[in-house]
């Protein structure tokens, strides 16, 4: 049994990442796992799909997050071609989104093999216009637009300012707070957010609880496996890891689960699998689907569970029954 994982570079895999953890977890269930990097798919002569992967196959004393990343960092991992119809199912871990790989997964997903998540989920609710679009979900106020007029007169009805951000980006990567009636600075932040993605601003009101922190939940299949809090440095506005923000242990809320109630039915509809929620207060504000992460500090504060098997699990349940049992 073989799992294909298209990744955005296999020598930048880090041992904190969801990535290893789920290379790992299927190893230890006895999954081969294929690593397949943008620039390695091919068409073949033939017109098979084929692409060029770095190996990782089960053994007697199993493998560390450790060791998976240092073979993988130093390019040491053995290589091999794979044609992608042989694989039981291919995993989506690549960010920022890159749309030669969705075509390449939408290619294997034609000839019958699962792709999680799937390239059209991914379209749709990794842009921001996605959240934004869904009325029973509990969310700041939010506008997703390309027009100035109308991102200034929305910003002008939230005494404590807007969040403007793009539509397709992650990491804390050219987001802004704006104070209230401050036009020019306004004007500023939309230019940097043009310079992104699809060029789509979006603007949302910001929430004063922000204060308190921001919470990473992590969703699998309908369920909430675990989450942290995110507690932003000082002078800084953002709840990024990357940004300088501190984690902290959660216990997962009522309200946490009535916002994973009200987003199911949106996420199961367009075939998530798994996905990163954000919330600040009572709200959700954004949904991670294109790499969600999380998976480490929420284990890291959860001891006492095993958050890796349940996803390891899910893979299994979807190439078969019998994969399951492994």
């Amino acid at each position: 049994m073989r799992i294909g994982i298209a990744i955005t570079r296999a020598s930048n895999i880090e041992v904190t990442w969801t990535t290893a953890h789920i290379i790992v977890g299927l190893l230890a269930s006895g999954v081969g796992v294929r690593l397949i990097e943008p620039w390695d798919f091919e068409v073949d002569a033939k017109g098979a799909l084929v692409a060029r992967a770095y190996a990782l196959d089960p053994r007697n004393r199993g493998w560390s997050r450790a060791e998976v990343c240092t073979l993988l960092q130093t390019r040491r991992a053995r290589r091999c071609f794979v044609a992608l119809s042989s694989l039981d199912l291919m995993l989506i871990r690549i960010n920022p989104m890159d749309n030669a790989v969705l075509t390449w997964c939408l290619r294997a997903q034609s000839a019958g093999v699962p792709v999680l998540n799937p390239p059209e989920a991914l379209l749709m609710t990794s842009h921001k216009g996605w959240l934004a679009s869904l009325p029973d979900v509990p969310k700041p106020p939010t506008l997703v637009t390309r027009a100035r007029g109308t991102a200034h007169a929305f910003a002008m009805e939230y005494p404590e300012g807007v969040v403007v951000k793009p539509a397709r980006a992650s990491g804390g990567k050219n987001i802004h707070r704006v104070s209230h009636r401050r036009h020019q600075d306004l004007d500023r932040a939309l230019d940097e957010v043009q310079k992104v993605g699809d060029r789509y601003a979006v603007i949302q009101a910001y929430l004063p609880e922000a204060d308190h922190g921001e919470k990473r939940l992590v969703w699998l299949d309908g369920e909430l496996l675990g989450g942290y809090l995110r507690e932003r440095a000082p002078g800084e506005f953002r709840h990024n890891l990357k940004q300088g923000a501190k984690p902290h242990p959660i216990v997962l809320s009522d309200e946490d689960q009535a916002l994973c109630k009200a987003l199911n039915p949106h996420l199961l509809k367009a075939g998530v699998w798994l996905a990163g929620i954000d919330v600040i207060g009572d709200k959700v504000v954004e949904v991670n689907t294109l790499n969600p992460g999380g998976l480490h500090l929420a284990q890291s504060f959860t001891p006492d569970r095993d958050l890796v098997a349940p996803v390891v699990q899910s893979l299994l349940r979807r190439i078969g029954p019998s994969a399951a049992d492994v």
